[in-house]
């Protein structure tokens, strides 16, 4: 089984993670787009234009589905790849997890890039799956490109910004962009407040990974032998792992992996 994952950075390293922990015998190939990225302040057709030249790449090493790591991508990209691939490639977006975390009660805060906040992608999402529960959206500014390049200092004043936003009685916060992910632990610790009950974090890469294997018709197998390999595309062209994902416990993971050739 070969399963591609595409963004235009690092962001798709967290859905990647749990692709392997999921089935350690998949060959997994990463398409990132270096030369066009961010794709955030693009335009949606330009954005688009990007999406599709990193999905051929990884279509071109004939995986078994392909999943979009990346929310911008997904909201903008993802008609135009299902069209371009299916139904020979199965294609899955990355949607905020806003319905299982307004399912626990709230209140509820949407973590996310400022071009998402108030968007009518998100703003519909909320009004179909909040069901009445508080929602309050954060703009994250700068959280991403800080992830993106494992700026430490840039993270913590980004966190530290989005924490500040995030009200007091908040007991569920969405992760509404793949990169937020990879800095989890980091996004508790600054909203958790004292005397609370846990925050509760919901991103999408388990669920992104478990639609994957279920639209091929396969089951998780955690034990399998670890002998899956890694193809990393950067603007179409192999190469490997950028040096910021190894600052993530994501990225380790999968630096160990032989690459395939």
């Amino acid at each position: 089984m070969k399963i591609a994952l595409m963004d235009s950075g690092i962001g798709l390293l967290a859905a990647t993670a749990a692709v392997r922990r999921l089935r350690p015998d998949a060959d997994l190939v990463l398409s990132l787009d270096p030369d066009g990225m961010p794709w955030g302040p693009r335009t949606p057709e330009d954005l688009t234009r990007r999406a599709l030249a990193v999905a051929e790449a990884a279509a071109a090493h004939r995986p078994d589905a392909l999943i979009i790591g990346c929310n911008t991508a997904t909201v903008h990209a993802l008609p135009t790849l299902r069209a371009r691939l299916e139904p020979g490639i199965p294609v899955i977006g990355t949607v905020p997890a806003i319905k299982p975390a307004a399912a626990g009660g709230g209140p509820v805060a949407i973590w996310a890039t400022p071009a998402t906040t108030g968007s009518p992608y998100q703003c519909g999402l909320i009004e179909e799956f909040a069901d009445g529960v508080a929602v309050t959206e954060v703009p994250c500014y700068g959280l991403a490109e800080a992830v993106e390049h494992a700026d430490e200092a840039a993270i913590e004043a980004a966190v530290s910004a989005a924490a500040a936003l995030t009200p007091d009685e908040v007991t569920t916060v969405v992760l509404g962009c793949t990169h937020y992910e990879l800095v989890s632990d980091r996004i508790r610790t600054a909203v958790q407040r004292p005397g609370f009950p846990p925050l509760v974090l919901h991103g999408s890469a388990g669920a992104v990974a478990a639609q994957a294997l279920r639209r091929l018709g396969e089951q998780p197998a955690p034990r399998a032998t670890a002998d899956g390999t890694l193809t990393v595309l950067l603007s179409g062209r192999e190469g490997a792992l950028p040096e910021p994902a190894l600052a993530y416990e994501e990225g380790r993971l999968l630096q160990a992996v032989t690459p395939a050739r």
